[in-house]
């Protein structure tokens, strides 16, 4: 088995907020990797390194600021009645909708989801900003989603 109930996760409830209803429909395409699945995920795309965003350094992709092209602000439209993400990340990210994208936010804690349904459901999922990094399968744009209200968009190396 690959993934786990949504339940189970300590932060289910960003899912489940009142303000930010998802379908029934929607809410079984996000799938909680289990940690075993993570770490794979998390070592072969993330870093060998670290475990979670704050600790990235010499050697992981993400702390190499060359590999980032660009930040703008997610907070203010998070914030907002607007339901669409930043366009600088919309623009970057252009992605077919199945494509499969994976929120990682630590090495135990990978998010499974297409790219249609993260669009829909990015509010919820940025109850969660302490650094996750949003990759595509088998694409190179990236995503990092900071608590200070900051994204950066880049290139993952391949």
């Amino acid at each position: 088995m690959n993934y786990l109930p949504l339940e189970s996760l300590k932060n289910a409830w960003i899912f489940k907020h009142k303000s930010l209803p998802i379908s029934d429909k929607n809410i079984t395409k996000i799938k909680p990797m289990t940690i075993e699945r993570a770490n794979i995920l998390w070592d072969t795309f993330i870093s060998k390194q670290v475990d979670h965003p704050d600790f990235f350094k010499k050697g992981d992709w993400p702390a190499d600021k060359g590999n980032w092209l660009e930040q703008g602000k997610w907070e203010g439209i998070w914030d907002s009645n607007e339901v669409e993400l930043p366009v600088l990340i919309n623009d970057h990210l252009n992605w077919d909708n199945n494509t499969v994208v994976y929120y990682c936010s630590a090495r135990d804690n990978v998010i499974e989801t297409t790219w249609l349904i993260f669009q829909q459901c990015w509010k919820n999922f940025l109850f969660m900003d302490d650094g996750p990094i949003l990759i595509g399968k088998k694409r190179h744009q990236v995503v990092q989603f900071t608590s200070n209200g900051y994204f950066k968009i880049g290139q993952k190396p391949s």
